[in-house]
Formats: C-alpha cells, sequence, structure tokens
C-alpha cells in the first residue's frame, strides 16, 4: 500500500457525508450536477486513510462509478483484497446515515459505488520494473474488475527513473494492454511530446487511451484528440488560473471527455488544499459544464422554476412574457447540461465497464 503524502489524525475525521474545506466548514456540492450521476474515473483508494467512508461519501453526492489505481510495484493485492469490505463499510454508514441522521444526500437504497481497478507501473517506478513485476501485472490485469492497463507513461518533472527506462517500461506496458485488449490510462507530465511519438510509433490500440489529469491548453491536447484518444478532466479545470484548461475543456468533443479526480491529490476548488475524495467529483462535473456555458456561478444552484417564481411578480411592470422567455431559457439550458452530464458519465462506462456482468 502506498502511503498518502497528507497527514490525517482519526480523531479530526468526522464520520458524516458532508464536503469540507480547509477550515472545516460544510460545503454544499453543487446543484447543477441535477442529480445525474458522476464517474470518478481516476482515484487511489488505497491511499486514502479510510476508503469505505470515502467511497459512502461519494455515493452520497452521486458518484456512482468509480476507477482505483493500483501499480504492480506498490502492493496492488492490497486493493483487490480489500475492495469488498471497503464497499461493505459504505453500504453500513449510508445506512446508518439515511437511518439515525435522515441526511438529505442518503435517501433509501444508496449503495456503495461500482468499482473498477486499474494496474499499471507509474513511471516513477519504472526502475523497479522486472520480469517478476510484469508477470504480477498480468496476473492482476486478468481478474474481471480489471478494466484498464495504467497509470502508464512518463513523467520527465521528477525524473523519479530515467527517462529511458520510463520509456521502456512505457512501451512493454502498451504491448501487454494490446495483447490483453485492454485500454490504457495514460500518466504524462511535462512529457505530452515524447509520449505522443510513442504512441503514433506504437500504432492503433483498439481497446482505447484516456489521458489522465489534463491541465494544459488546447493546442496541446488537440493531436490526442487526432489519435482518437480521450481525456480526463480533474481538480486542474476548477483552479483559479486555468482558464486555458477551462478553454480545453470548452473545445474537446463531449464524447471524449470524462471526470476524474486522482484522490487524494489536487482537490478541487471550492476545496482545495483539503484531502481529495472520489465525492469531490461533482465540483468537477459542474466545473465541465460551466466551461461548456451550460451553467454560470450566478444560476448553478437555481433551477428554471426559481426563476419564473421571481420574475412572477412583475407583471405590472409588463415584463411576464420577457420573464416567461427566460424561465423558458433557463429551462432549454437546464435541458442541455443534463444531456452533456449524462453523456460524459456515459462516456466513462463505454471506456472503463464494457463488459460488465
Amino acid at each position: 500500500m502506498r502511503e498518502s503524502s497528507f497527514s490525517e489524525k482519526q480523531k479530526d475525521i468526522i464520520w458524516d457525508a458532508c464536503i469540507r474545506n480547509t477550515k472545516g466548514e460544510v460545503i454544499e456540492a453543487p446543484q447543477a450536477t441535477f442529480g445525474i450521476p458522476v464517474a470518478d474515473t481516476h482515484c487511489h483508494l488505497d491511499m486514502l486513510h479510510h476508503p469505505g467512508l470515502a467511497l459512502a461519501r461519494a455515493a452520497s453526492h452521486n458518484v456512482n462509478f468509480i476507477v482505483s489505481i493500483t501499480d504492480p510495484t506498490e502492493d496492488p493485492l492490497y486493493t483487490y483484497n480489500n475492495l469488498s469490505q471497503w464497499q461493505k463499510t459504505a453500504n453500513d454508514l449510508l445506512k446508518e446515515w439515511h437511518n439515525e441522521t435522515n441526511d438529505p444526500h442518503c435517501e433509501p437504497g444508496k449503495k456503495a459505488p461500482h468499482v473498477r481497478l486499474a494496474v499499471g507501473c507509474h513511471p516513477h517506478n519504472a526502475s523497479k520494473y522486472t520480469a517478476e513485476i510484469e508477470r504480477q501485472l498480468i496476473i492482476c490485469a486478468q481478474q474481471p474488475i480489471t478494466a484498464a492497463i495504467g497509470e502508464i507513461g512518463l513523467d520527465y518533472h521528477y525524473d523519479n527513473s530515467p527517462r529511458e527506462t520510463q520509456r521502456k517500461v512505457f512501451m512493454r506496458q502498451l504491448q501487454i494492454a494490446n495483447k490483453l485488449m485492454l485500454p490504457v490510462v495514460l500518466h504524462l507530465r511535462e512529457a505530452h511530446d515524447d509520449g505522443l511519438s510513442i504512441l503514433k510509433e506504437h500504432g492503433e490500440h483498439p481497446a482505447g487511451i484516456l489521458l489522465h489529469c489534463y491541465n494544459l491548453d488546447y493546442d496541446t491536447l488537440q493531436p490526442f484528440l487526432d489519435l482518437g484518444i480521450h481525456v480526463a478532466f480533474g481538480g486542474p479545470l476548477t483552479f483559479k488560473k486555468a482558464d486555458e484548461v477551462r478553454d480545453a475543456a470548452a473545445r474537446c468533443p463531449v464524447e471524449r471527455m470524462v471526470t476524474e479526480t486522482d484522490a487524494p491529490f489536487m482537490a478541487p476548488e471550492p476545496v482545495r488544499g483539503v484531502v481529495c475524495g472520489p465525492e469531490h467529483t461533482v465540483f468537477t462535473a459542474a466545473a465541465l459544464a460551466m466551461a461548456r456555458g451550460l451553467i454560470n456561478k450566478e444560476t448553478q444552484i437555481r433551477t428554471a422554476n426559481e426563476v419564473t417564481t421571481k420574475h412572477h411578480g412583475a407583471r405590472q411592470g409588463g415584463s411576464l412574457e420577457a420573464a416567461m422567455k427566460q424561465a423558458a431559457r433557463q429551462e432549454a439550458t437546464e435541458r442541455e447540461a443534463i444531456a452533456f452530464l449524462t453523456e460524459i458519465y456515459a462516456n466513462a462506462l463505454r471506456f472503463f465497464d464494457r463488459n460488465r456482468e
């Protein structure tokens, strides 16, 4: 099990469904997701202090599908062996929250999210890749719960492994993914040009490729889109100085995008700085809809009916017709937002859960 870089004491943990900021203040999840299911396509459950609690909170906020990443150099069987217990803990918490606290997030019948796993040697650990590690990777990859090979790729920011070693291990795992007909989850940091060259050299990958944690501009993204690659947006999309990421999200084809967290890292605004959990995906989903012009900060928690009610009393001023037109526009935009959020959730299932029994 990999150790999280975040410290968290038992006494500081509140076992409820609430989302809190760094001050411990409860932050309401955005209503602009309209109750549509949300997918966290990239998190590290094994790095969270209490995975069962994280799964319960995720379910409370309609994060119904999760992909957790494992690494064959870092005790991958930890997640495989413990996931069922984490889900049981989550289900017990959900039931308790509903029965004992009447938490509004916990309607009857809420269940722990459906979870699939991805397994791959992270570029940080490329130097540890051996024949035995590869054997373990293949064993894990052949488990029915495994949905992808990843995260694999190149990381030239930290260079924890020599770059040539990173490239060799990356290419080898691409070959394994192709042989097993599994999609690939890419990690590329300050290495997009080299990563793109390797992908082009490697040829087609019919099971699909997903570029994880995209935080750059559209010009960098476009060559990957041209290769048919999907892209995952997470916390960086919400950061205040990330206009170029929001522009990329606005221009990305909807059928190519999914949401993620990379929990426990990179919590989104407005909870940046806390230990990230899969429940935080709802903020990224809302930010995606905002980047597409489907909601904005002023209207993301208002319904069309509230708009109509607000303006209904303006009859005497002759603005009832204008108010009705505004409400109709709001309703149309809401339908578009719902269709958009439904599509990006469906993208996650098509990519990672195609063989679900």
